[in-house]
């Protein structure tokens, strides 16, 4: 059981491209949201009036916002499937590594 958690300390976190050559540790991922509802427009503003609001959109039309285990919430340019699927692709990639 000790070396199970060596090996997985050892392991580089796994980073997920969410645009614009911007890229996000996929174990500090809470949710992938889409930016239309009321609800994740007052978390947007919330999260900008303390500090914690990161645009990594280049400018681009907001079409994902990343909500992490730090209460920062990230803009993305990339649709939420698109982010979602990357994520998944990286975890199965980093799986197959382990064994």
């Amino acid at each position: 059981m000790t070396e199970t958690k060596i090996k997985k300390s050892s392991l580089p976190p796994l980073i997920v491209n969410i645009g614009f050559g911007n890229v996000i540790a996929s174990s500090k991922i809470v949710a992938i949201v889409t930016p239309g509802s009321s609800p994740i427009k007052r978390l947007r503003d919330v999260a900008k009036e303390k500090g914690k609001l990161i645009d990594a959109t280049s400018g681009r039309k907001t079409r994902s916002i990343i909500v992490t285990d730090s209460d920062h919430v990230i803009l993305s340019a990339l649709q939420a499937e698109t982010i979602s699927q990357r994520l998944t692709e990286s975890k199965s990639m980093g799986k197959g590594e382990e064994d």
